[in-house]
Formats: structure tokens, C-alpha cells, sequence
């Protein structure tokens, strides 16, 4: 990245071929075919059907194609290149991709869910296809041959004798701007020449070579950096600040205050730095202790009140059980722990404000900053760029506020706010804390009879789409409510994803305990409830397993029903060297653990050896071996690298993290207090083995790994120590008392 995106609709038009239109007429086109019992186009293309949403040919021959996704990390951004590559027949490098702009791309929600693929994958496959066939119809006039006749190769569509008609000689205005068919003429997987290919991602070499990857290393003309002054806690008050010395010291440009919002802008980073300082320490906060006891979060969880429902429920009284097994198991609150603290850049201009933003939502995001300013949404443009770590809901939307906030009070200016450290820790939106209650039974031929499971868990999301949802909002002189907090509709689900198990049992009772009450500050996480539900249900089959006198990769199967679910666990097994009755060499232990992600997405099974330190309790991941299934695959290394950073970024969740906090502030504010897995900790190795299915549906991979991880290295610790813990994170103290015990 360069800098920022600058490509605005009226520039786009300038250049010829295909409009990019009509975005606010998809819902219509939704709602008329969903009347008419018409089948839908696929993926994205169903909400946004119109073709040049997606693809732009201009007359050069150049091509451009749209995602409504952000980049996070996912490798989709090289993915999607490959796939539209492959359906127009053009080399990958001879067309570009542009992620998530209100501008200029589809409105495709949020960058969550492993969705990404499954949808605007879809709908940019299926658009490229529809996009080639209109070409080869429009050839086919020009050449007065049939279409059948005609091929297309490296950006040409080429008649029996030769002749080619270059793709731009070909497009017109308004050719493309017509609304994609539910089906399309696809390519045979059996003919593909990019797809499937492990092309290196076009996000790495600026990442690696210390360019300009980032949100955070942007730079614009005349722009001034900004910092904030965080209340210390959760609802405190500013009674009193006295600004006039922050404002003359070197280089401050101004320093803004709206109720209990503060920030400094100054021309240099430091100076900002430095001004943020003396303004906190001229600010005098009144704090109220309201924050629950963190030592006791099973009673606490469990005590708050709750809606419960029964999401799942089956029975057959012929089978009963003999030997029952019960658990409890407890995940803490646990922050992103974005490497990077979050930034954005936003600049007022002729009455509308641009936001730079690592976001993943700019159109829900864009909402939330036109109410806050209380301008019309028209004048408000976020345009995605890739922050330095994140899955799930950091401070990035809270930045863009901050951003817009503040660049409200210097027109024409480009502000740049950057957090600090600490601000991150204490103020980004945790990944809630989860209690999971599981009873089992076995009966005579060791089979689980039984299966009862209990899940209590605040929401998953508070992501924007109102102001409230933002710090800024809440904290400005007429703050804005935070919204009522809901929880995520199944299949997906949020505190309930996955809490479904995908083994079938003869009797089985599944209670989701909704808690809309939030002790501290909350939305989404990767995976959302899916890591601590697959922690729990993994965990405790490996339980039932033993309990059954089973091996735990034949106790799986003898439980699943689901072919491609079956193939997974046994690759892995395989792959790992699994046999029945095996043992681990002395301080190490072995573990397995497998999910089908939402029970829709992508099939993961991951075998792990673990060692532990008996005389300090330090556990660490040795290696992992792990199986995936995501249907057809775009880009194994791509999957690769989202497989291996799950198992990672797990591991780190499951040995070591937790938010701490006080009755009244957040403590847990700097690496010190918020460990995360160390290089001296990292794997000696991940191997991953992708099982391909050229021609089914893409699913969704990015969070497949998280709680089978967990669940693994979990088993593998008991198995090394034949102790079992329940209680996350799965600490070298708890190891070592346990050992100790």
C-alpha cells in the first residue's frame, strides 16, 4: 500500500466500461425475487446482484474486482484475485483487487464468521463467470460465429482461425451493469489453471520488508497526529481539567474535550505523546467500583440473571445409561491482544468527512459515525485499510470515532489517532467470559446414551451500527446509549455456536443461558462461542472416552455419522501416527480434538503432543497435526496459514490468557499482565493436511481451528500429567498445583 485509495465513483465512470451502481436497489431485487419464489444468485450476488458491483473492465483491457470484505490477515484478498483470475481467463497479476470502500464496494456487513469465501467469494466467482460468458456472447456477434465456437484465453476471447477480441475491445458502457442469473456456466475444476494453486499472498512483501502495510503507516499531507485521554475506568466522570498549559506547549494544534471525551492534537507524534501525558495528568476523574470479583466467575456468570432456552433436544427412552460423567468448565474474559494498538486517519473536506479505517464493517461503522456527528450518512466515506492485527471486534471502530471525532474540529486536516498500549488493553471490547456445564452417560456397550449441556454466555457482538456502540459516542458531552444487547440467531450462532454437537446421541438436551448483563465491556472474538463450547464438548469426549475404557479417535467415530467429518478425524489420526494404546514419552502426552465450525463451515481435526515441566508446570505445544476440510480450495497455502495461525493464536488463549481487573479498573494493561504465547513457546512444528473437494461450495476456514486447538492441547496436558483442567486459561500455575496435588 502506497498510501490511501483516492479512486473515487466519478473517476471510476471517467475510465469507461462497466458502472459500479446501484448498490441501494439489491434489496429490492432481494425482496422481489424472494416474493416470486425465485431462486436467488449466490452468495453476495443475492443482496447485491448487479455484475459491475463486482467486475470492471475498462477499455484498456484492465480489470478491477470489488469485495464488500476486509482484509484482515485472511489471504482472501489474494484468494479472490485468484479466483476471478481463473473464471475470466486472465493472468493473476493482470487484475486488482479493492476491499471494503462505501464508495466504491458492495455492502457486504461485517468481515466475520469465516464468511468471507462463502459469500463474497461466491458472488465474485459467480459474477467473473457470468461477466466471461457476456463477452464471449458479445464476440460471437462481432465475429458472427457461434459461441459455442469461441474460447477465452489471457484476456481475449478467440475464434477458431485465431482471430481475438481483446475484453476491453469488447466491453461497453453499461454492458456489465445488468443483474447476475441464480446460476452460472462455471469453469471445470478439472481445467483450472490458477485456482488451487499456492500463489504467495499479495499482502506479505510490505509486511515483511518493513513497508507500508498498514493503517497504521499511513502518512497524508499536512496530517497532524492525535491521542487520547482515557477515563480510567469503566463510567468514570471528568469533574475537572484544566487545559491551558497542554495548549501551549510545542507544536499542540489543539486540544478537543466533549464531556468525557479528551484527545490533543499536535504536528508530531511525540509532542502529541506528551501532551496526551500532561493532559491526563491534569484530568480529575470521580470512579464508582462496579466491576465483579474475577477470582469467582463461575458463580458470578451463572448468578446474573438470564433468558434460557432450549436450542436442542432429542430423546428416545429405549436407551438409557449406566455410568454418568459430569463437568464444569470456565473460560475467563480474554482481550485480541492486537499486536498493534488500533489507528485510523479521518480528514473533514468540503463538508464530508473520509475515514481510513481497519474496521470490519465499514458500512455499519459509516452509520454509526454519521449519527454521531449527526450528518447525513452521504457525507461520511470509510474506506478499509489493513490494521497490524485483529480477529473480531478491537478498538479499530472505536479509532474511526475517535478519528472522526476529532478531525470534526480541524477542516481540512488529516488527523491520524493512534492508541497507545495500555488504552488498547483496557478499552477494546473482550471476548466474554463462558461457563459450560456437561452430565453424560454411557451405556452397557460403552456408547454415550446421554447428553446434557449448558451454556451461559453474554453476547458476542456489539459491534457498530449506532453510535452507542462506539467509545465516542458514550462518552461525549450527549452521549449515545449503548444498544440492547441480543444474542446471534442460530445456525451461527454467538455464545451457543457450536454448543449443538455434531455426534449423534440417542438422547440429547442442549440450553443456551443468554446473560444480556455485561460486567465489563464485550463483543466479538474469533470464533466467538465456538472456541469455549469445542473446548468443552472436546474435552469432555476424551473424558467419556476413558471413561468408557475407548480410544479417544475410535470413541469420535463410533459417535459420528457425518462422512466428510469422518475423513478429517481419520487423516489426522493418520497423519499424526495415532494407534490405539499409545504412549507418550515420559512429561509429554498426547491429544485430539475435532469440530465441524458452526456445524456449517469447514471440517478441522487437530492431534497435538504436549510436554510439561513437572517441577515448574510450564506446558508447551511440541507439535500439531491437523486435518481440514473447506470444500473446494482456493489457496492451500492461504488455508494453510489460517489452520496454523488458529492452532497459534489457540494455544496462546488456552495457556495463558486472561483479563484481570480490580472492583473498579481494568488491570491487565500491558504484556506483563496480558501474556500471550512467546516465540520460546512456539511449536516445533504444524503440520497441516487439507482433504480438497474441487467443485462443492467454499466454506468458511478462519475459525475452524480455534476450539479444536484448544480441546487438544487440553487432552494432551491431561494426558501428560493425568490431571484434568477445566478452567481456562490452563496456567503453569494450575498445572503445577494440580501436579502438586
Amino acid at each position: 500500500m502506497n498510501g490511501p485509495v483516492t479512486l473515487d465513483r466519478r473517476q471510476v465512470l471517467a475510465g469507461g466500461g462497466a458502472l459500479i451502481v446501484s448498490f441501494s436497489m439489491s434489496d429490492a431485487f432481494a425482496q422481489e425475487h424472494a416474493a416470486a419464489g425465485a431462486p436467488k444468485p449466490p452468495g453476495s450476488l443475492a443482496k447485491s446482484p448487479y455484475l459491475d458491483s463486482w467486475v470492471r473492465i475498462d477499455a484498456d483491457g484492465s480489470i478491477t474486482v470489488f469485495t464488500g470484505k476486509a482484509e484482515l490477515g485472511q489471504g482472501f484478498k489474494t484468494a479472490f484475485q485468484q479466483i476471478a483470475a481463473e473464471e475470466l481467463d486472465v493472468p493473476f497479476a493482470s487484475l486488482k483487487v479493492i476491499t471494503a470502500d462505501t464508495h466504491l464496494t458492495a455492502d457486504e456487513g461485517y468481515t466475520a464468521g469465516s464468511q468471507s469465501t462463502q459469500y463474497s467469494g461466491t458472488a465474485i466467482q459467480n459474477a467473473a463467470a457470468q461477466v466471461r460468458e457476456l463477452l464471449v456472447v458479445e464476440a460471437a456477434r462481432r465475429f458472427n460465429l457461434p459461441a459455442e465456437n469461441l474460447r477465452t484465453q489471457d484476456g481475449a476471447v478467440v475464434a477458431p482461425d485465431g482471430q481475438r477480441l481483446g475484453y476491453g475491445d469488447l466491453v461497453s458502457d453499461g454492458m456489465l451493469h445488468v443483474q447476475a442469473q441464480p446460476k452460472s456456466k462455471m469453469k471445470d475444476p478439472a481445467t483450472y489453471k490458477v485456482m488451487g494453486q499456492p500463489i504467495p499472498r499479495v499482502d506479505i512483501p510490505a509486511k515483511v520488508t518493513g513497508g507500508a502495510a498498514y493503517v497504521q503507516d499511513m502518512r497524508l499531507p499536512g496530517m497532524v497526529h492525535a491521542r487520547l485521554v482515557r477515563p480510567p475506568s469503566y463510567g468514570a466522570q471528568l469533574t475537572e481539567c484544566d487545559t491551558a498549559s497542554v495548549e501551549k506547549l510545542p507544536g499542540v494544534v489543539k486540544v478537543v474535550r466533549n464531556g468525557n471525551f479528551m484527545a490533543v492534537a499536535a504536528k508530531k507524534e511525540f509532542q502529541a505523546i506528551k501532551a496526551m501525558r500532561a493532559l491526563a495528568a491534569a484530568a480529575k476523574w470521580s470512579e464508582t467500583a462496579r466491576l465483579p470479583n474475577q477470582n469467582d466467575l463461575l458463580r458470578v456468570v451463572t448468578g446474573l440473571p438470564s433468558n434460557d432456552s432450549v436450542i436442542f433436544e432429542r430423546s428416545d427412552l429405549t436407551v438409557s445409561g449406566q455410568r454418568t460423567l459430569e463437568a464444569i468448565f470456565t473460560r475467563p474474559y480474554q482481550s485480541h491482544g492486537s499486536i498493534g494498538p488500533s489507528c485510523a486517519i479521518a480528514q473533514l473536506s468540503d463538508g464530508a468527512m473520509t475515514v481510513w479505517t481497519h474496521t470490519q464493517g465499514v458500512y455499519p461503522d459509516r452509520q454509526g459515525i454519521a449519527e454521531m456527528l449527526k450528518v447525513p450518512l452521504a457525507s461520511v466515506r470509510l474506506i478499509h485499510v489493513e490494521g497490524s492485527g485483529c480477529y473480531g471486534h478491537n478498538g479499530a471502530d472505536d479509532a474511526a470515532a475517535d478519528a472522526a471525532l476529532i478531525a470534526r474540529e480541524l477542516p481540512g486536516i488529516p488527523v491520524r489517532v493512534q492508541w497507545m498500549r495500555e488504552q488498547e488493553h483496557a478499552w477494546e471490547p473482550f471476548g466474554p467470559a463462558m461457563v459450560t456445564k456437561l452430565k453424560a452417560s454411557l451405556d452397557a456397550s460403552g456408547a454415550i446414551a446421554s447428553w446434557n449441556f449448558e451454556v451461559w454466555s453474554n453476547t458476542h457482538s456489539m459491534r457498530p451500527g449506532g453510535a452507542g456502540s462506539m467509545l465516542a459516542g458514550q462518552h461525549m458531552a450527549e452521549p449515545f446509549a449503548v444498544p440492547e444487547p441480543k444474542p446471534l440467531p442460530l445456525p451461527a450462532g454467538g455464545g451457543d455456536r457450536n454448543a449443538i454437537p455434531i455426534y449423534k446421541f440417542p438422547n440429547a438436551r442442549v440450553v443456551h443461558h443468554f446473560i444480556p448483563s455485561m460486567p465489563v465491556r464485550i463483543s466479538a472474538m474469533r470464533a466467538l462461542g465456538a472456541y469455549h463450547n469445542v473446548f468443552s464438548i472436546e474435552s469432555f469426549m476424551t473424558e467419556l472416552a476413558e471413561l468408557a475404557g475407548a480410544d479417544p479417535v475410535e470413541f469420535r467415530l463410533k459417535h459420528l455419522e457425518d462422512k466428510r467429518g469422518r475423513d478429517v478425524i481419520e487423516r489426522a489420526a493418520k497423519e499424526f501416527g495415532w494407534q490405539k494404546g499409545q504412549k507418550a514419552p515420559p512429561d509429554r502426552g498426547y491429544g485430539f480434538a475435532f469440530a465441524r465450525y458452526k456445524s456449517l463451515a469447514a471440517y478441522c481435526a487437530i492431534a497435538s503432543e504436549v510436554e510439561v515441566n513437572r517441577e515448574t508446570g510450564r506446558p508447551r505445544l511440541v507439535r500439531a497435526v491437523a486435518a481440514v476440510d473447506s470444500g473446494q480450495v482456493v489457496n492451500p497455502d492461504g488455508l494453510t496459514n489460517q489452520i496454523e495461525g488458529a492452532i497459534m493464536q489457540s494455544t496462546s488463549w488456552t495457556l495463558y490468557e486472561a483479563v484481570t481487573f480490580d472492583d473498579t479498573r481494568i488491570t491487565s494493561v500491558d504484556w506483563q499482565t496480558y501474556p500471550i504465547l512467546r516465540f520460546d513457546a512456539v511449536p516445533d512444528k504444524i503440520d497441516v493436511h487439507i482433504i480438497n473437494r474441487p467443485g462443492l461450495p467454499f466454506l468458511g476456514s478462519g475459525e475452524t481451528g480455534q476450539g479444536p486447538a484448544a480441546a487438544s492441547v487440553a487432552n494432551a496436558l491431561a494426558n501428560a500429567t493425568g490431571k484434568r483442567l477445566r478452567d481456562l486459561p490452563l496456567t503453569r500455575k494450575k498445572i503445577k498445583d494440580a501436579i502438586d496435588a
